[in-house]
């Protein structure tokens, strides 16, 4: 059973960027790996810590990030960002 993927306001806007920046595609490659099993390795995550402890994020370039979070009980994938986390 897939998992549903839900955006934040942020990522819907960050969506646009990485369109913008040619990296759309590599970002649905991603988020496709999420909806499958978003414990699945590789690509490999990272388990954030500080202001966003219990997040994960994952690649999607040198610089930008896929940040989300795993809500198990409903099955839901929370996307927060999908560009940077330094900003």
């Amino acid at each position: 059973m897939n998992w549903r993927i839900v955006y934040t306001k942020q990522a819907q806007k960050d969506a646009q960027k990485l369109l913008s920046a040619g990296l759309k595609a590599k970002a649905d490659k991603l988020l496709d790996i999420l909806k499958e099993n978003p414990y699945q390795t590789p690509p490999s995550y990272e388990k954030l810590v500080g202001d966003l402890a219990g997040a994960y994020s994952r690649r999607i370039n040198i610089q930008h990030r896929l940040v989300y979070q795993v809500l198990d009980s409903d099955r839901v994938i929370k996307v927060i960002r999908m560009w940077t986390h330094y900003e």
